[in-house]
């Protein structure tokens, strides 16, 4: 089994940045794509980036377009940790943000395939207000 844990969360001006942090236990060796998913009060969720963890380079990095220019994926493989650096936050940036994978043989957790991933952290919150 593998199990995600976000932090890194919390309130921040417009602006401002901050840093969340995904760590992976387990059977991290299992995990191909990685990814950030965020979700705001009365909306439906909404994939922010992932990664391909296994590329060769180790540079496969895909972003929605609203977060494009502004947050930035990185990884510790030696720690199974990824990382998304937020910069310039916005106030329609506050959500729920949760880290997913996948974890089994089939399946690619894309945040346009959001339902390949079958691993979830529990989600760490940002608010971003003035």
């Amino acid at each position: 089994q593998v199990q995600l844990v976000e932090s890194g969360g919390g309130s921040v001006q417009p602006g401002g940045s901050l840093r969340l942090s995904c760590a992976a236990s387990g059977y991290t060796d299992r995990i191909k794509y990685m990814a950030w998913f965020r979700q705001a009060p009365g909306k439906e969720r909404e994939g922010v980036a992932d990664v391909y963890r296994l590329a060769p380079g180790g540079d496969d990095r895909y972003y929605a377009d609203s977060v494009k220019g502004r947050f930035t994926l990185s990884q510790d493989n030696a720690k199974n940790t990824l990382y998304l650096q937020m910069n310039s936050l916005k106030p329609e940036d506050t959500a729920m943000y949760y880290c997913a994978a996948d974890s089994r043989v089939g399946r690619y957790c894309r945040i346009l395939a959001p339902d390949s991933c079958d691993v979830w952290g529990r989600g760490t919150q940002v608010t971003v207000s003035s």
